[in-house]
């Protein structure tokens, strides 16, 4: 992994302005904050910062106002929430460059918090303009970059800044990238992957890249019908992406060559509509009625999953195993999550796991504190399991 400076590089930096970029991309609904992990997730450095005696100035989108301001994406809504969080006052500013910025910031004590306005209010943003990143750079002595999530984007205050000020990763940054170190960059073989979702044709990339890199591949959800399709099975109406057959068979060479393998289901519960509770029954993967769909792996194929699980040393996770958002088609993949989450907390197991539905899984199997790491970042998790170079994070190489 890149080396890159941390707060703990930082000496001294009392009465000095830290920018510091943090996802605050929260969910909102009738001008309420309805879930505040992004902002839990980066109060460690907030506070870090400002009991070490820095002007703590916080960068952040907010929505897509596509480089106009937004009255309803303006970061002053969710002032009162992250001052919550925090136990601390936020001061805000209407801008994050010129002089509702300048003002604010030279009205700051040492340790005080001053939010700024919505970066995505100016187009330079998301174009990452010399000028605008220039005039961000005004406001600080020094850059902390603490959103992994935004680290795949090459904006000004994820990317830019980061070529005019001594840059540092906060604390969540941190964290994030050693977790990821641990779970694909160095890992401990054997590395099992677990790959699960509706469709391949989104996750191409990430399984090209995961078969160079982990001792066998778990396959499930909507995806591994369209692998068992191209093996010449009949998959019923079960989600199934055909026309990537030679995509699969490709995949399933690559990983033969890379001495990686495969784990399709063998089994299977099938149901004849898509509904909670709807009648369903467990059939051998050759055996899909042709009036039925798979929304599950059946019970043969979640020990065989699970006895991949106890062979290996680090674990790396995205996607569920199927349909798990209605029971009782949530059946594998909270046996599987529990089973994980158990050999971790012996100290068996390295499990790394991200993405949104990923996330939704592991709460709902009610395991995500039982994991090594659970990262909230989405596409920048992808991009980095897709084996891609994050802008936000190179820069921070560069920078050390």
């Amino acid at each position: 992994m890149p080396a890159f400076k941390t707060l703990d590089d930082l000496s001294d930096i009392a009465g000095k302005r830290a920018l510091v970029r943090v996802d605050l991309n929260v969910p909102v609904a009738d001008g309420k904050v309805t879930d505040t992990t992004r902002i839990e997730r980066v109060a460690p450095t907030i506070l870090e910062l400002s009991e070490k005696g820095a002007k703590v100035i916080l960068l952040a989108h907010f929505g897509r106002p596509k480089g106009e301001p937004v009255a309803d994406m303006s970061l002053s809504l969710i002032v009162p929430t992250v001052e919550q969080v925090l136990d601390h006052a936020v001061l805000f500013a209407s801008d994050c460059i010129g002089p509702a910025a300048e003002e604010a910031i030279a009205k700051m004590a040492d340790g005080d918090i001053l939010l700024l306005e919505n970066t995505r209010f100016h187009k330079g943003e998301e174009k990452n303009d010399p000028a605008f990143t220039k005039e961000l750079a005004k406001n600080g002595d020094i850059y902390v970059n603490d959103a992994f999530s935004a680290a795949h984007r090459a904006h000004a205050s994820t990317e830019g800044l980061a070529h005019h000020l001594p840059a540092y990763a906060g604390r969540t940054m941190q964290e994030e990238l050693e977790a990821l170190e641990k779970g694909l960059g160095n890992p401990v073989h054997p590395v099992v992957a677990i790959v699960g979702g509706a469709k391949v044709s989104t996750k191409i990339d990430l399984l090209t890249n995961l078969v160079k890199k982990v001792d066998a591949l778990v396959i499930g959800g909507g995806m591994a019908n369209t692998f068992i399709a191209a093996r010449g099975t009949n998959v019923g109406k079960s989600l199934c992406e055909h026309d990537l057959a030679d995509t699969a068979k490709q995949i399933m060479i690559e990983a033969a060559s890379a001495g990686c393998a495969i784990i399709l289901p063998v089994d299977g519960v099938v149901a004849r509509e898509f509904k909670a509770g709807a009648a369903n029954e467990v059939v051998s993967i050759d055996a899909i009625p042709a009036d039925a769909m798979v929304l599950d792996v059946g019970p043969k194929s979640i020990e065989a999953i699970n006895s991949w699980i106890s062979r290996a040393n680090t674990l790396v996770w995205n996607g569920p195993l199927g349909a798990f958002e209605i029971e009782p088609f949530d059946a594998a993949t909270v046996a599987a999550a529990e089973h994980a989450a158990e050999e971790t907390k012996a100290g068996k197991l390295i499990s790394v796991a991200g993405g949104g539905d990923t996330v939704a899984a592991l709460n709902h199997a009610d395991v995500a504190d039982d994991f090594s790491y659970v990262s909230t970042a989405g596409g920048a998790f992808l991009e980095w399991m897709e084996g891609k170079e994050l802008p936000g994070v190179a820069v921070l190489a560069k920078n050390a």
